[in-house]
């Protein structure tokens, strides 16, 4: 293992020792994470350096240097801090392996969609950390008991998760455009309120417009039903 690897599994997974003698630190990673996950909820990545969490926290670029060898420990860091620990309901053991996975689908939804920088800080070969591998953890433990095979359970666990990233990157591409968006729709509208008789098939699609979260359920369900088919047959012998 790389020196870089292995302090990022250090800053990640500890131990993080504190001292024992002298004044209390001024700054934490969790402290350096925030203020980092502060800048990129409100510009991105992009607008995301080192300078600019120094800045935003009173402190020298070099203070941080202490804590955080650079941008992509940062970024690890701010991933751990943003996901938390996974959603209570998703881990309900009265529950069936449907409604477990729903909610933690849902929830995976809500992270995305609450932090759409993580759409790219979560992407290729990069060490996770202990909430984020608990995530996963969660997901593929709803289907124990299924009769699925580990690597299927892990397979179904990445289909979700593909799903609900392919969701977010499509809210996050129309977010520019959605003022517009909803003026030619509100346009639209006046217009057939008045001659909606002319064009019954646009006033009834337009009257039941697929919104985001409709558009997550849907596939979420699909992929639920075809997994259900699956464990049936598998239970079935």
């Amino acid at each position: 293992m790389s020196a870089e690897r292995s302090e990022l599994v250090r800053l990640l997974w500890g131990p993080h020792p504190t001292p024992t003698r002298g004044p209390k630190p001024a700054l934490s990673l969790d402290r350096i994470a925030r203020a980092g996950i502060e800048i990129a909820d409100a510009d991105g990545l992009a607008g995301l350096s080192m300078q600019r969490v120094a800045g935003l926290l009173g402190y020298t670029k070099m203070s941080l240097y202490r804590y955080v060898p650079g941008k992509a420990e940062l970024v690890a860091l701010m991933v751990e801090t943003a996901i938390g620990d996974p959603p209570p309901k998703a881990g309900a053991a009265g529950d069936g392996w449907r409604e477990r996975l729903t909610a933690w689908t849902r929830a995976m939804a809500v992270l995305f969609q609450r932090h759409p920088w993580l759409l790219d800080a979560m992407v290729g070969p990069r060490v996770l950390g202990p909430r984020e591998l608990a995530w996963t953890e969660q997901a593929i433990a709803a289907l124990d008991d299924t009769g699925l095979a580990g690597a299927e359970r892990l397979d179904a666990v990445v289909l979700l998760s593909g799903h609900v990233r392919s969701i977010a990157q499509q809210a996050r591409a129309a977010e520019p455009a959605r003022g517009a968006e909803a003026q030619f729709v509100a346009i639209l509208g006046d217009l057939l309120r008045e001659h909606g008789d002319r064009y019954p098939a646009l006033t009834g699609a337009l009257a039941h417009q697929a919104g985001q979260d409709r558009a997550l359920d849907f596939g979420l369900h699909r992929i639920l039903d075809g997994l259900d088919v699956l464990i049936t047959r598998r239970r079935s012998g």
